[in-house]
């Protein structure tokens, strides 16, 4: 069982910026992937940005060239630099991790965060 837990979530302008950070419970060395979800009022889930383990980084096309995904492995932690925010970016964010399962092989675990709200209002 993977903690997770988002902070960093609030209300910004149009053109702001704000960055999201999401500390988990154990080391994210041994995480597979994590990424961060958004779901917006009456919205699906939606995928915003991953990294996996090699450093490969993607991002969803609405969000690629304003938003980055980093991991600091000393300290546990992926965050989430969000640039020229949006009125559309408003959503609850989510933080997700996806690790090799040591029960069942071949088989993930996941986790996610209790989700941080950004909202974007001028």
């Amino acid at each position: 069982q993977v903690q997770l837990v988002e902070s960093g979530g609030g209300l910004v302008q149009p053109g702001g910026s704000l960055r999201l950070s999401c500390a988990a419970s154990i080391s994210i060395s041994s995480i597979s992937v994590m990424g961060w979800y958004r779901q917006a009022p009456g919205k699906q889930r939606e995928l915003v940005a991953v990294t996996i383990s090699d450093g490969t980084t993607n991002y969803v096309d609405s969000v690629k060239g304003r938003f980055t995904i980093s991991r600091d492995n000393a300290k546990n932690t992926v965050d989430l630099q969000m640039n020229t925010l949006k009125p559309e970016d408003t959503a609850v964010y989510y933080c997700n991790a996806r690790r090799p399962s040591a029960v069942t092989l071949g088989t993930y675990l996941e986790d996610w965060g209790q989700g941080t709200l950004v909202t974007v209002s001028p």
